[in-house]
C-alpha cells in the first residue's frame, strides 16, 4: 500500500540503522526519546542512561546528486546523572524523558532535555580554530615570566580538527513533585512548558529559579485547552474536548485505555492529535464535542486487555507525530510495528522496524495481523506478537519524507523511495 505519507504514490525504504545488534541489551542503551530539529538536519536521541546522541545529516554527494545525505554521529554527551533525594529517600533516574529543540538563532544549536526532575538547556557549538601566540602563556599552557617578555605578539587563529562542544547553559530544577512527562517550547521561543502527572509549569528560558504553575489533572481521555492570551492564570480552560463514551462498551479497562499518552498540534495550528492506548484521534480546535478523525492503531488487542494489564503493557505510553504537511500521521505499536495513516485517502499501512528488512534501499513490505480465522501466508497471528518489542518513540522530518523510529536500543531511519 504505497502513498501513505505524502500524497503521491511512493514506497518506504530502509535507509540506516544505528545501535548494536546485541541480544542482551543493556537497560541504559534503550532509546527513550527521538526528535528532529526545525530544519531536519539534526536528529537527537536520549536514552535511559542519561545520554544524548545528536546525528547530523551529511551534505549531498556531488557524485550522486539525487541521493540524500545519511545521518552520522555529530555529538554525544552525558545530559543527566543518577541522583538521590535524601529528604524523600527517592532515587532519581538519569533516563532522558524528552528532548525539545529550540529554533537556531546563531551558529550554535540549543536544546532542552529532561529526566524525571531536572530540565537542562544545552548549547551545542562547533570549534574548528584555536588561538596561538599568546603573550602571557606558552603554547602548552604554562604561564610566562612577565619580566622576560621583550615584545608583544598578536595572537592568530589556526585551523584545528572540528570539535563539537555541548555545554549546559541553564538548569531548571525543584519545581515538580511528580515525574516530568513532557516539555514543550512555546511559539514565542522564550518560554516553555513542563508537565508531570498533576501539574503544568510555565518557564522562561532565562529564569531558572521560579516557574508559573498551571494545575491540571485528567486520566479520562479529556483535553483542556487554555488560552494564555486570555488570562495569565490558566485555572479555567477555554475549550474542553471530550468524546461521549458508549455505555454499552464500558469495561474495567475503559479509563486506562482512554488515558491520553501524547498530544501534538498540527503545523497549521488548526488540528490537534491525541494518542490513547488503542487509537489516534484528530480534533478540530473549533469543534469540542467529538474528533473529526479516528484511526484504530491495534484494535485487535481489545480482546487481550486482561493479559496486557497483567504484564503492565496497558500502561505503555505511545507517541504520535505529523508529517510536514499535516497530511499523514504516524504512531507505534508492538512487535516493532509502526502505523501510518493518510488523512486524504484514508489509507493506512503497518510497517516493521527490523534488521531482517534492513537491506540498503530495501523496500519495506506492509505487515498484517491476523485477527481470526485462517491465517494467510504473509500475516502474523495476534498470539505471536512480541510485546517486549514496542515502538513508543517516532519522529518525522519537518520537510521531507524521512522518519526516525526507535526500537529498543536501535534507531531506524526510513525514507521514501526515490526513482
Amino acid at each position: 500500500m504505497a502513498g501513505v505519507g505524502g500524497g503521491n504514490d511512493f514506497q518506504w525504504c530502509f535507509s540506516q540503522v544505528k545501535g548494536a545488534i546485541d541480544e542482551d541489551v543493556a537497560e541504559a542503551d534503550i532509546i527513550s526519546t527521538v526528535e528532529f530539529n526545525y530544519s531536519g538536519d539534526l536528529l537527537a536521541t536520549g536514552d535511559k542512561g542519561g545520554r544524548v546522541v545528536i546525528f547530523q545529516r551529511e551534505q549531498e554527494s556531488k557524485n550522486r546528486p539525487h541521493s540524500r545525505g545519511e545521518y552520522n554521529v555529530y555529538s554525544t554527551f552525558q545530559s543527566h546523572e543518577p541522583e538521590f533525594d535524601y529528604l524523600k529517600s527517592l532515587e532519581i533516574e538519569e533516563k532522558i524523558n524528552k528532548i525539545r529543540w529550540l529554533p537556531q538563532q546563531n551558529a550554535a544549536h540549543s536544546l532542552l532535555s529532561t529526566n524525571d526532575k531536572t530540565i537542562k538547556l544545552w548549547k551545542i557549538s562547533e570549534r574548528d580554530k584555536k588561538a596561538e601566540g599568546y603573550n602571557l602563556k606558552e603554547e602548552d599552557g604554562r604561564l610566562r615570566d612577565p619580566f622576560r617578555i621583550t615584545s608583544l605578539r598578536v595572537p592568530v587563529l589556526q585551523p584545528m580538527d572540528l570539535m563539537v562542544e555541548a555545554s549546559p547553559r541553564r538548569i531548571f530544577a525543584n519545581a515538580h513533585t511528580y515525574h516530568i512527562n513532557s516539555i514543550s517550547v512555546n511559539s514565542d521561543h522564550e518560554t516553555y512548558l513542563s508537565a508531570d502527572d498533576l501539574r503544568i509549569n510555565l518557564w522562561h528560558l532565562e529564569i531558572t529559579d521560579r516557574s508559573f504553575s498551571i494545575l491540571f489533572c485528567s486520566s479520562k481521555g479529556t483535553i483542556r485547552l487554555c488560552d494564555m492570551r486570555a488570562a495569565a492564570l490558566c485555572d479555567r480552560h477555554t475549550k474542553f474536548f471530550e468524546e461521549p463514551e458508549d455505555p454499552s462498551s464500558r469495561s474495567f479497562f475503559s479509563e486506562i485505555i482512554s488515558s491520553i499518552s501524547d498530544v501534538k498540534f498540527s503545523h497549521s495550528g488548526r488540528y490537534m492529535m491525541t494518542r490513547d492506548y488503542l487509537s489516534v484521534k484528530v480534533w478540530d480546535l473549533n469543534m469540542e464535542n467529538r474528533p473529526v478523525e479516528t484511526y484504530q492503531v491495534h484494535e485487535y488487542l481489545r480482546s487481550k486487555l486482561c493479559s496486557l494489564y497483567e504484564n503492565d503493557c496497558i500502561f505503555d505510553k505511545f507517541e504520535c507525530c505529523w508529517n510536514g504537511t499535516d497530511s499523514a500521521i504516524m504512531t507505534g505499536s508492538y512487535n516493532n510495528f509502526f502505523r501510518m495513516f493518510d488523512r486524504n485517502t484514508r489509507r493506512d499501512i503497518t510497517l516493521e522496524a527490523s534488521r531482517e528488512s534492513s537491506k540498503p534501499r530495501g523496500i519495506l513490505k506492509p505487515r498484517k495481523v491476523c485477527t481470526g480465522g485462517k491465517r494467510k501466508k504473509d500475516e502474523i497471528s495476534v498470539d505471536s506478537l512480541d510485546f517486549n518489542k514496542k515502538i513508543l518513540h517516532t519522529a518525522w522530518h519537518p520537510k521531507e519524507n524521512v522518519i526516525a523510529v526507535a526500537a529498543t536500543n536501535n534507531l531506524y531511519i526510513f525514507q521514501d523511495k526515490m526513482n
